[in-house]
C-alpha cells in the first residue's frame, strides 16, 4: 500500500482534468487508452501515460471522498490528538482480527488465545466473523463501547472502515469529525480584521495596555470608519482571535516592537517479492574520487534487497554516512521503475514475460531497465541510529510499509544482505582499482593513489552490474522453496511470481518525494518574512495568498501550515497549497541570486546560527547571515582557506554538501508550472477602498499625527523669546 493515493478510471468514475469534469465511459487496458466523456457531452480518447504525467488531473470528489477536502492542506496521523489515536489504533485492532484472527495482523505477534474460534480465518468466512464482530461490540457495556466510540457498528460499518483501512491505513479508521475543518471566524468581517490590524500598529507603538483598551479602540475604529450599524464581535471572540494572529502579548512592550522589521520469536515463509525487504548500509572497499577536490574517499553503500527473490532493488551511495531522509529515498527507489540509461542496450531491457516492456512505459513515461519495483510490506533493519528516529517512523506511515528492526543478536533475521555484501565485493569491488579488501593489514600500499572512479561513475557501474549481471545470476542455494532443486536468478524468480500472483502496476506519485521529508507546522505566515523553518526565514509567492491567515486544518495541530524540509539542500523548503494542493519551492530569503551559492545542509545551519549567536550577533534579515555562511561553507576565499591549505576533513564535508545536494535535485520531480489561487476577497474589497480614497484626494497622502504630537515637539518648561511680549503687558 502507497501513500499516493490512486486514480480511479474504473467505468463510471469522475475525474478532473484541467479544471473540466469527464467520466470514464470505456477503458481499453490492451492499448492503455480510456474514453472520456465531459458534461456537455463532448468525448475524447486519451491514454494511461497522459492521465499519470499530467499535472491538472485529480479524481472527482464525488468519487474520492478519502483524502484531503479543496482548500486544506492534506491531512495525516499526526494531526491525532494521543487520545483519538489510540481510539483509532483500536479500531484498526478489531479489523485486523476479522480480516486475519490476529489484533496484530501478524501470525507471529499472536496474543495468548488467538485466534479466537469465531475468528479463525480457516474455519469462518469473512461475513461470519464480522457478524461474529457486530456481536461482540453489542455485548459490551454501553457506556464502555460509547467511550470507546464503538457504540453503533454494524456490518456496514465494518465494510466501510476496511476499505478505509486498505486505501489509507490507520488514517481510514479515523471517525470524519475527528479532524473536521477548523471553523475560523465568520464574524470577523472584513472592516473588522482592518480595525484590528489598524489598532496593532498603533499599540505598537505605544505603551502596553490591556485587551480591553484594544477593544474599545477596535470598536471606536469601526463606528468612525465604517458607521455605527457595522456589527463587531463579542470581548471573546476578539481576545480569541488576537492571541492566534498576534500571540499571548506577554512580552515586553520594547521586545514586542523590537520583534516587527521596520519593512517588513520464530520463521517467516517469504513467498512472494516484496514481502521482506532487507536494508542494510556498509563501507564501500573501494577508494572513490569526489567531484569537488576530486580527493581519494570513501563512502557508504545502502542496499535494499527483496529476500524472496534476492533482487538488490535499489541502493545508494553517499559521502561521508547516511541520514534518514537517504534512506526514505532508498524505499522510494524500490517503489520507483529504473529508467534506461543511454549506453545500456536491448538486454538490459524490462524482461519479464506477462507483463510487456511496452506496457509498463507507458505507466512509467520511460524505457524501464530489468529491475523489479514494488511496494514494500515489512522492512527490517539494524538498530543503527539513521533507522530508528521519529522521522522513520513518519516515513514508514507515508510509505504504508512496516519497518521492523531485527532482533538483537540474531543473524538470520538479516542474514541475507550481509551475504549479498560479500558476495559484491568478490564479484565486483575486487576487480576494481582503490579496493581496500576487509582489513587494514590486507590493504594495499597506496589505495587512495590507486583510486581513479568518481563517485558518479562508481554508482552508474554498480547499477550497470546489477542489472546486467546480479539479477540474471544464477542463486544455487538460495533457490524457492516451492522449487528447492531448481536453477533460478533473481528475474526467473520475479516472472514465476508475476504468474503465479499477478503484478501490481503501482507507480507512486511524484507527490511521494514531497511527503517523505520532515515536517514543520508554522502557526502564520509573516506578511514580510514568510515562514522560520529551523531558525532560517523562507518565503515566495505561493505565500501570498495567506499573508497573516491562519489554516483550516483541524486537530492537534489545528490552524497550523505544514511546511517541508529538505535536510540535503536549505535553500529551499516546500509548501503545498490547499486549494490546488500543488508543491512550491520556496527560497531562503537570504539567498543571493539564483546560482550564485552552493548548497547547504542542516549541519551547516547549525554551525552557522551557533556562529552568530557566539558573537552577540542579532541580525535583522536573513541577508545580514549570509557572510557568516559564505565564510562557514569556504566560499570567501582568504589565504587560510585555499583549498590546498584546508584539512582534508574540512575538503569532504564540502565535497558532501554538493554531493548531498545533487543527490536531492536528481530526487526532486519536475514541478510543472502552478497557477497561484486568486487573492481572497478581503484583499480585495481593502485594496478597492484605498484605490478610492487616494482617488477622491489630490496629492500625496499623509499619515495623521498621533495623539499628543504637537504637545511632545516643544519643550512645555521653556520661557517665551524677549521679544515677545508677555499676557499681562498686552
Amino acid at each position: 500500500m502507497t501513500a499516493a493515493v490512486p486514480l480511479d478510471l474504473s467505468v463510471g468514475a469522475e475525474l478532473v482534468l484541467d479544471e473540466a469534469e469527464w467520466r470514464v465511459e470505456r477503458r481499453e487496458p490492451h492499448t492503455g487508452r480510456v474514453h472520456l466523456v465531459g458534461l456537455d457531452g463532448g468525448r475524447q480518447c486519451v491514454t494511461f501515460r497522459f492521465l499519470a504525467n499530467h499535472p491538472r488531473c485529480r479524481a472527482s470528489s464525488r468519487t474520492a471522498a478519502h483524502g484531503a477536502g479543496r482548500g486544506r492542506q492534506p491531512k495525516n496521523v499526526n494531526d491525532l490528538t494521543p487520545g483519538r489515536l489510540r481510539l483509532a489504533e483500536l479500531r484498526l485492532a478489531h479489523l485486523l482480527e476479522v480480516s486475519t484472527g490476529f489484533r496484530s495482523g501478524d501470525p507471529l505477534r499472536a496474543s495468548p488465545g488467538e485466534p479466537k474460534p469465531q475468528y479463525n480465518p480457516d474455519t469462518s468466512t469473512l461475513t461470519e466473523r464480522r457478524l461474529a464482530k457486530v456481536a461482540e461490540l453489542e455485548a459490551m457495556d454501553r457506556q464502555e463501547a460509547k467511550l470507546l466510540a464503538l457504540d453503533r457498528v454494524s456490518v456496514r460499518t465494518l465494510i466501510r472502515w476496511d476499505a478505509a483501512r486498505r486505501r489509507d491505513g490507520l488514517l481510514g479508521c479515523v471517525d470524519d469529525r475527528w479532524l473536521r475543518e477548523s471553523g475560523g471566524h465568520p464574524s470577523v468581517t472584513v472592516q473588522v480584521r482592518e480595525a484590528i490590524h489598524a489598532v496593532r500598529q498603533e499599540t505598537l507603538h505605544g505603551a502596553k495596555v490591556s485587551m480591553a483598551t484594544r477593544e474599545r479602540m477596535i470598536r471606536q475604529y469601526v463606528r468612525e470608519e465604517f458607521g455605527a450599524e457595522a456589527e463587531v464581535p463579542s470581548y471573546a471572540v476578539l481576545r480569541r482571535v488576537w492571541r492566534e494572529w498576534f500571540g499571548s502579548g506577554r512580552q515586553r512592550q520594547r521586545y514586542a516592537r523590537s520583534a516587527e522589521l521596520p519593512t517588513r520469536g520464530g520463521y517467516v515463509l517469504i513467498d512472494r517479492p516484496g514481502q521482506v525487504v532487507a536494508l542494510d548500509s556498509t563501507v564501500l572497499p573501494v577508494m572513490v574520487r569526489e567531484s569537488v577536490f576530486h580527493e581519494a574517499v570513501k563512502v557508504h553503500l545502502t542496499l535494499a534487497l527483496d529476500t524472496y527473490s534476492h533482487s538488490i532493488c535499489a541502493f545508494r551511495l553517499t559521502l561521508v554516512s547516511d541520514t534518514s531522509v537517504d534512506v526514505a529515498m532508498l524505499l522510494r527507489d524500490v517503489m520507483l521503475p529504473l529508467p534506461m540509461r543511454e549506453d545500456w542496450g536491448e538486454e538490459m531491457e524490462w524482461p519479464y514475460p506477462g507483463l510487456p516492456a511496452a506496457v509498463v512505459a507507458e505507466f512509467a513515461g520511460h524505457e524501464v531497465a530489468g529491475l523489479p519495483f514494488f511496494a514494500p510490506e515489512t522492512v527490517t533493519t539494524d538498530h543503527g541510529a539513521v533507522y530508528r528516529n521519529h522521522h522513520m517512523v513518519r516515513i514508514q506511515q507515508a510509505l504504508g510499509c512496516n519497518i521492523l528492526p531485527a532482533r538483537v543478536l540474531r543473524p538470520t533475521d538479516k542474514q541475507a544482505v550481509e551475504r549479498v555484501f560479500g558476495s559484491i565485493r568478490s564479484l565486483l569491488f575486487e576487480w576494481l582499482p582503490g579496493y581496500t579488501g576487509v582489513d587494514a593489514a590486507d590493504r594495499g600500499a597506496d589505495p587512495q593513489g590507486d583510486a581513479v572512479l568518481t563517485i558518479a561513475e562508481m554508482e552508474h557501474l554498480i547499477a550497470t552490474w546489477v542489472v546486467g549481471i546480479w539479477q540474471k545470476r544464477r542463486l544455487g542455494e538460495y533457490a524457492p522453496h516451492w522449487d528447492p532443486g531448481g536453477d533460478h536468478s533473481p528475474n526467473s524468480l520475479i516472472a514465476a511470481s508475476f504468474d503465479q500472483g499477478g503484478f501490481a502496476l503501482e507507480i507512486p506519485s511524484p507527490d511521494l518525494y514531497y511527503k517523505v521529508l520532515p515536517e514543520h507546522a508554522v502557526k502564520k505566515i509573516d506578511e514580510r518574512r514568510g515562514v522560520k523553518i529551523r531558525g532560517l526565514w523562507y518565503d515566495g509567492p505561493a505565500l501570498r495568498p495567506y499573508w497573516g491567515e491562519r489554516s483550516s486544518r483541524g486537530g492537534a495541530r489545528a490552524t497550523k501550515w505544514i511546511v517541508h524540509r529538505e535536510p540535503r539542500d536549505r535553500r529551499t523548503v516546500f509548501f503545498q497549497d490547499p486549494l490546488t494542493h500543488d508543491w512550491h519551492p520556496l527560497r531562503w530569503t537570504g539567498l543571493p541570486p539564483e546560482g550564485t551559492l552552493p548548497a547547504f545542509g542542516d549541519k551547516r545551519v547549525t554551525e552557522l546560527l551557533a556562529r552568530v549567536e557566539k558573537a552577540g550577533l542579532k541580525p535583522q534579515t536573513d541577508a545580514d547571515l549570509l557572510p557568516h555562511l559564505l565564510a562557514l561553507m569556504h566560499t570567501a576565499k582568504p589565504v587560510d582557506r585555499w583549498p590546498t591549505r584546508m584539512t582534508k576533513s574540512e575538503r569532504v564535508e564540502v565535497a558532501r554538501e554538493r554531493e548531498q545536494a545533487q543527490a536531492a535535485a536528481a530526487d526532486r520531480p519536475a514541478a510543472p508550472p502552478a497557477v497561484l489561487p486568486a487573492p481572497r476577497p478581503a484583499a480585495a474589497a481593502s485594496s478597492e477602498r484605498r484605490r478610492k480614497r487616494e482617488a477622491a484626494v489630490s496629492g500625496p497622502l499623509e499619515a495623521p499625527p498621533r495623539l499628543g504630537e504637537e504637545v511632545r515637539r516643544r519643550n512645555l518648561f521653556a520661557l517665551p523669546a524677549v521679544s515677545e511680549p508677555l499676557r499681562d503687558e498686552r
